[in-house]
C-alpha cells in the first residue's frame, strides 16, 4: 500500500504537512466531473486550510487507465513538476480520508473567469512550461479551465489524473507551440531530471510506487527524446489532440 510516510520522505513545506497530518473535516461533494471529488477543511496544530480530496473509490473505471490509479497519477504529476522545477501544481499529497486512501490537494482561489483563453497572451512562458510537462507526462486531459490564474496572482494547473500512459495519447487545448523549439533552461531542466530517475535516487523510488515499469520507461523515453530534439510535436490531423469535453 502506499503510505504517506514513503510518499512523503524528505523534507516538505509547511503546506505539504498540513495536508499529510492535518485532521480532515466537513467533506463535501463537488458534483462536476466524472469522478467523485471532496472539498474538504484540514487542521494541523493552529492552521486551517481547504482542500480538494480525490479518493480512489471514487474513480471511475476507463478501459484505458488501470482502475484505482488516478489518485496516485495525481501526486506523480506533482513529483515530476517539482522535480523539473515547475511550480503551477498545488501541493499535493496522497493520505487516507473519510473514503479510504486519495490524493489531497491544496485548494486554490480562482480568479473569476480565469481559464488558458484568458492568461496566455499575457502569460505565454508559464503556459510554455505546462505544455511542456503536459508532453513529458502525456497528459490525455488537458482542458481549457485545468490552468487558471489564481487570486495569489500565480497561474496554476489542476486535474492530473490521466497522465502516464505509456501509449502517446496527449490531448490539450494548449497548442500554441507545436513545433518550436523549447526554452533552453527547460531543456536543462529535462536532462537534470532524468538523472533523477536512476535508480536507488529518491525521485525515482517514489515514482516507483506510483506508477508501473512500462510507465517510467516511457516517461524515460519521452524525456530522452525531448532532451536529444528539444521542440514541442506537432499537431497530428490523424488523431485525437484536444480532450473531449475541451472546457
Amino acid at each position: 500500500m502506499v503510505t504517506n510516510q514513503l510518499l512523503n520522505n524528505g523534507s516538505i513545506n509547511e503546506i505539504s504537512s498540513i495536508l499529510v497530518e492535518g485532521e480532515i473535516s466537513d467533506p463535501r461533494l463537488i458534483t462536476s466531473g466524472s469522478n467523485y471529488t471532496f472539498s474538504i477543511r484540514i487542521k494541523y496544530k493552529s492552521k486551517a486550510i481547504r482542500a480538494i480530496y480525490k479518493p480512489r473509490i471514487g474513480e471511475k473505471p476507463l478501459h484505458d487507465f488501470t482502475s484505482g490509479t488516478l489518485y496516485k497519477r495525481e501526486y506523480a504529476s506533482y513529483v515530476v513538476a517539482t522535480a523539473l522545477g515547475l511550480d503551477f501544481i498545488p501541493d499535493t499529497v496522497v493520505r487516507d480520508g473519510p473514503y479510504g486512501i486519495g490524493s489531497v490537494q491544496q485548494f486554490i482561489d480562482i480568479e473569476p473567469d480565469s481559464n488558458y483563453f484568458t492568461i496566455i497572451s499575457e502569460h505565454p512562458n508559464k503556459i510554455a512550461e505546462i505544455a511542456l510537462f503536459d508532453c513529458i507526462t502525456n497528459n490525455a486531459d488537458r482542458k481549457a479551465s485545468h490552468c487558471f490564474m489564481g487570486r495569489d496572482g500565480r497561474i496554476w494547473g489542476i486535474d492530473h489524473g490521466l497522465t502516464f500512459h505509456p501509449i502517446w495519447k496527449l490531448r490539450t487545448v494548449i497548442w500554441d507551440f507545436a513545433e518550436k523549439p523549447i526554452p533552453q533552461p527547460l531543456v536543462n531542466n529535462i536532462s537534470n531530471f532524468l538523472n533523477d530517475l536512476s535508480h536507488n535516487q529518491p525521485t525515482y523510488e517514489k515514482l516507483t510506487q506510483l506508477l508501473d515499469d512500462e510507465e517510467i520507461n516511457a516517461l524515460k523515453n519521452r524525456l530522452t527524446n525531448f532532451a536529444n530534439n528539444p521542440f514541442f510535436p506537432p499537431y497530428d490531423p490523424t488523431r485525437r489532440n484536444i480532450p473531449l469535453p475541451w472546457f
